[in-house]
């Protein structure tokens, strides 16, 4: 049994990610969006579950599609919007865009368009809480076309070796752009990478919220209690093209009818059931407001000078 409490913040932030995210696709055919988008509509649940026992000084890595793990960590959406636009006040001064989201005073260390390459920036977080002997626990975000980088059991190889508190989250959408795993991996099961490290590992419905919430703290209290890293298996379904603001059907590597199946499903229509309408009322109409701050913040935002441009560049 969920508290009401924590079913209220689950649906506070799995739909400012929603709202957000809708806001981008309904803003992005303006052509004031200075960057490639990677959405997390059908992702919500898993970064939502994930960031409910997480603190501001715990820390979250993350891929090419962070929007929903920024916006769970309680990122600003003023920051995010203005950078997503190009602006000076955006979270990365206008110069990252939509893949390299950070907010360090929320513990959102960043985010990287290298497949999986963030993953050993969170073990190395982890290692240094373990040498300062701090409570504190590291995630590490990536997908299933991530799971195919060696970088991945190295270091699930060194954070089972030093007990280290993080979270390997793997959210498997079963494509990697247009290629569905059972295409590029032999072994489809994710979750069972750890085991010869000694890493243990669950798969969990993405869309079955208690459990995906169940998993998500046993395994934040068991980084955070010493009993060292966990690698987690989200299964999910990303609505949208692997990039922009469409869909992608035409293509042909899925149907429609398996997106459909999915969306029947939505976690967030199931905790809709859950709230009473006045909760329901109330936080959407919160989050309507913060999406319609963000955008008037991120237009009075002027983009960068021209004598920024050498500017935050250390190698």
């Amino acid at each position: 049994m969920i508290p009401e409490k924590d079913l209220t913040e689950l649906y506070r932030r799995m739909l400012r990610i929603r709202r957000v995210e809708e806001a981008i696709v309904a803003h992005y055919p303006k052509q004031q969006m200075r960057c490639p988008v990677h959405l997390s509509i059908g992702q919500e649940a898993a970064p939502a579950a994930l960031s409910l026992d997480l603190n501001d000084n715990d820390r979250v890595y993350s891929s090419h599609r962070c929007h929903a793990h920024y916006l769970a960590k309680l990122g600003s959406t003023n920051r995010m919007i203005a950078e997503l636009l190009g602006k000076t006040g955006g979270c990365s001064k206008g110069k990252g865009g939509s893949m390299h989201l950070v907010d360090v005073e929320r513990g959102m260390m960043g985010s990287s368009a290298l497949v999986s390459g963030s993953i050993p920036l969170a073990v190395g977080s982890a290692f240094s809480f373990k040498l300062a002997n701090e409570k504190r626990v590291s995630v590490a975000y990536f997908g299933d076309g991530g799971s195919e980088e060696g970088i991945v059991y190295e270091c699930l190889n060194f954070a089972a070796l030093k007990k280290l508190p993080v979270i390997f989250a793997c959210e498997n959408n079963n494509y990697a752009t247009y290629s569905p795993q059972s295409a590029r991996q032999n072994d489809c099961e994710i979750y069972k990478r750890g085991e010869a490290f000694g890493v243990p590992g669950v798969r969990v419905d993405g869309y079955d919220l208690p459990a995906v919430l169940s998993a998500s703290r046993e395994a934040v209290a068991r980084a955070r209690q010493g009993g060292g890293p966990t690698l987690l298996e989200f299964t999910t379904c990303r609505w949208f093209d692997h990039v922009g603001p469409a869909e992608d059907y035409e293509v042909g590597y899925r149907t429609q009818e398996e997106v459909e199946a999915w969306k029947a499903r939505c976690p967030l229509a199931w905790l809709e059931k859950q709230l009473a309408p006045e909760t329901l009322t109330t936080v959407e109409a919160e989050i309507v407001k913060e999406i319609e701050a963000a955008f008037t913040f991120a237009d009075c935002s002027p983009l960068p000078a021209a004598t920024e441009m050498f500017e935050d560049i250390y190698a």
